[in-house]
């Protein structure tokens, strides 16, 4: 009985934990040559951030830096700000809600380079306002080389964020990006010279940008706009918009209220 009262407590406290770990049960069971690791990364780990922290040090750690110190700094980010832990799980439902491929929670753990890549990142970020400059940017340098993904620890990224493939992302040092963004692969947000200060995008709640996009220079993106695949962005987006081509022009609205969580990238007839 008491297992039971403590496997109900975890449920009402954290479902996102209770929904991974009983997932990681049916995986090994349905493929028992990865199962041991499924126990080393979920069942043997007290908790989400464990496993978390466990999964990236696996990723992260090289020749360098072994597994085990890249894990202690990773638990020592999670242990002095919670905050990083909740990004996670809102980061992981955004994708299991908006990626047609992702069909359980465990998948972005376990599998999907663009949530541990910016799980990595927010790590980075923590060190990096906090002093440590120097193992925020050896992070950086070990996501970028791992993942395909460099986000400078300087940015500002927001939760709930979806980074579908992610391979080539480049975030800058002065961007932000909004709450409830969802990215393909090689977008880039970044500066249109040598420039120093404020110089990167900022990205509203809810954009939805495309594969191959590039928003460039010190400008922002409105909140709910669409960025269409492709597009070279030089000019400030209205919100609720969207614009494509290069460089890229309005050519309609966005087509729904909230285009990340829609996910669709068609332009219509009457945007065309």
């Amino acid at each position: 009985m008491p297992h039971a009262t403590q496997t109900a407590d975890v449920t009402a406290l954290d479902p996102v934990w209770a929904q991974i770990t009983e997932e990681a049960k049916a995986m090994a069971a349905d493929e028992p040559r990865l199962a041991g690791l499924v126990h080393a990364s979920v069942l043997n780990r007290r908790s989400f951030e464990d496993a978390l922290c466990y999964r990236l040090g696996q990723k992260l750690a090289s020749g360098e830096m072994t597994e085990g110190l890249v894990r202690e700094i990773l638990i020592e980010a999670h242990q002095e700000d919670q905050s990083l832990g909740r990004k996670a799980r809102a980061d992981a439902v955004a994708v299991l809600e908006r990626d047609p491929a992702c069909h359980r929670l465990i998948q972005p753990l376990m599998f999907f380079k663009g949530f541990q890549a910016l799980q990595a990142y927010r790590i980075a970020h923590h060190l990096l306002i906090n002093g440590r400059k120097d193992m925020a940017y050896f992070l950086q340098m070990r996501t970028s080389e791992v993942f395909g993904v460099d986000i400078h620890p300087g940015a500002r990224v927001g939760q709930g964020i979806m980074i579908d493939h992610a391979h080539s992302i480049v975030i800058g040092e002065t961007a932000v990006v909004g709450d409830n963004v969802s990215m393909l692969h090689s977008v880039t947000l970044g500066g249109t010279g040598k420039e120093d200060g404020d110089r990167h995008p900022k990205i509203g709640d809810g954009v939805l940008i495309g594969a191959g996009a590039a928003v460039l220079g010190n400008i922002t993106i409105g909140h709910c706009s669409r960025i269409a695949s492709g597009s070279v962005v030089l000019q400030p987006v209205p919100p609720c918009k969207t614009v494509a081509g290069v460089p890229a022009r309005i050519v309609g609205e966005a087509g729904c209220d909230q285009p990340a969580n829609s996910m669709n990238h068609l332009l219509s007839v009457s945007d065309d």
